[in-house]
């Protein structure tokens, strides 16, 4: 595949040449392998990283910290796979008892070295992007890059511009997948590492799918992940999304999700943020056709420095939409969190029903929360609401489980996981919903390690 891309001409006023320039000199390698339409959107999307830098300043989401310092470090950027390989059946997952389609991504790659592409029998397609992009174009030049191009978000012009590869899945009309899709991306390295990968999601018209998206890390290197989630969901199809984040404190993820759904179509979206240095999870659905339902739940828990945040959009393009929207957060010792929605209900989109809540306990005076719920109205004929609430633990209900027996230690995780358990509560499928409850008491009990399941010896 040639290289489309004049890097000569290219010049860039922001701060971060060095940052990109390795990048810039190594454009061979990283369309080497990939279609044409992945390739043709990367010269607009390295000019509108020029534009906005690594971000715009004229957006406040990353006020609250200093962006430009995590991206100061010395990366490695990997342009092939990397020698460090890992051997997949050595990784135990923390989800047990789960039988699913396998997926793994080493450090942005597609890891499995004999089938890049699986097709099953119903004509459900899933494996490495970068494949799929050369074997089905037509449908790449339909979907990719039409929903999240990066035109005012640096990170995500970023990925387009150099993202070489992530995680394909195509499910044709009518066809129901049996089991979910289970991908789990595992950062791995011997020095500090940058990757980027890009997932693409099309679920076609009566189609019905679950996945779930696990990201681990492996090492004690510090890394930086910048990934992109373009997902299509066609008139009366179903798609559920269950994210679980369980990385290092040495760690920052960057991801952005933005979905698309048609007439009838029911999302479902639910992230689970278990442990992370630095955490930014943006989503953005927009209900382009009638009848739609959405359906966002998010539930971290941080302590430490570490550092949450939650950012979502839903608007509300057609009449006759649902979206329900639901964030928990539980912070203890000097963590921060943060949670910026958006409701948007367009004019002409009468009989949307729109609910969003925040809620959040802290545990330590250090710990801090800053919300930011917002409803944008040009319809009438609607019913929208939001809320928050940012407190400690309900001391009488305390005082009340301490006074039948129970002791303060024991009645405060029942206390925050009852708390927690309404975001998990969501999640469909039986296996899956009891094993991140497991993790998440494990998680508050203060025994939840992200190396368990990894058959490594790293040191710690």
């Amino acid at each position: 595949m040639t290289n489309n891309v004049d890097t000569a001409k290219l010049k860039y006023k922001n701060p971060v040449n060095a940052f990109i320039n390795p990048y810039l000199l190594n454009m061979d390698l990283i369309c080497a392998n990939a279609g044409e339409a992945m390739n043709g959107a990367r010269k607009k999307a390295i000019e509108n990283f020029n534009i906005n830098g690594i971000y715009n300043r004229e957006n406040d989401k990353y006020k609250h910290f200093d962006i430009q310092n995590i991206f100061s470090y010395d990366y490695e950027k990997y342009f092939v796979p990397n020698a460090f390989q890992t051997d997949n059946d050595m990784f135990i997952c923390d989800i047990y008892d789960l039988i699913s389609y396998k997926i793994f991504l080493q450090n942005g790659f597609y890891t499995d070295k004999n089938e890049k592409l699986t097709v099953l029998d119903n004509g459900v397609i899933y494996g490495s992007l970068a494949e799929a992009s050369v074997k089905y174009p037509e449908i790449f030049k339909k979907y990719y890059n039409q929903i999240a191009d990066g035109k005012n978000e640096g990170l995500v012009a970023m990925n387009t511009a150099f993202a070489q590869d992530g995680v394909f899945v195509f499910l044709p009309q009518n066809a129901i997948l049996d089991k979910p899709v289970q991908i789990t991306n595992i950062l791995l390295g011997e020095s500090n590492s940058m990757v980027q990968y890009r997932n693409l999601f099309i679920v076609e018209p009566n189609a019905k799918a679950n996945i779930l998206i696990c990201n681990n890390t492996f090492s004690d290197s510090k890394f930086l992940a910048n990934c992109i989630n373009e997902t299509f969901v066609a008139n009366n199809a179903r798609l559920e999304v269950v994210r679980l984040q369980n990385e290092h404190n040495n760690s920052c993820h960057f991801s952005f999700t933005h979905v698309k759904q048609e007439n009838g179509s029911v999302y479902t979206d639910n992230t689970i943020t278990l442990n992370g240095g630095v955490v930014c999870n943006n989503m953005e659905t927009t209900l382009a056709g009638e009848h739609c339902e959405n359906h966002t739940f998010g539930l971290f828990l941080a302590d430490r420095s570490q550092y949450v945040a939650n950012y979502t959009a839903v608007n509300h393009a057609s009449p006759h939409c649902t979206s329900n929207e639901l964030f928990k957060g539980i912070l203890d010792d000097m963590a921060t969190g943060i949670f910026k929605g958006k409701i948007h209900v367009s004019p002409h989109a009468d009989k949307t029903a729109a609910f969003q809540a925040n809620n959040n306990i802290l545990l330590s005076d250090a710990s801090r929360m800053f919300t930011r719920p917002q409803l944008e109205i040009y319809a009438d004929d609607v019913k929208c609401s939001h809320g928050v609430t940012v407190g400690r633990l309900d001391e009488e209900a305390l005082f009340y489980m301490r006074s039948r027996g129970m002791e303060y230690r024991q009645a405060q995780l029942l206390q925050l996981f009852g708390f927690a358990y309404d975001i998990i509560s969501k999640i469909s499928a039986e296996s899956l919903r009891d094993s991140i409850a497991d993790m998440v008491e494990k998680r508050l009990k203060g025994e939840l390690s992200q190396c368990i399941g990894c058959t490594y010896q790293c040191k710690k």
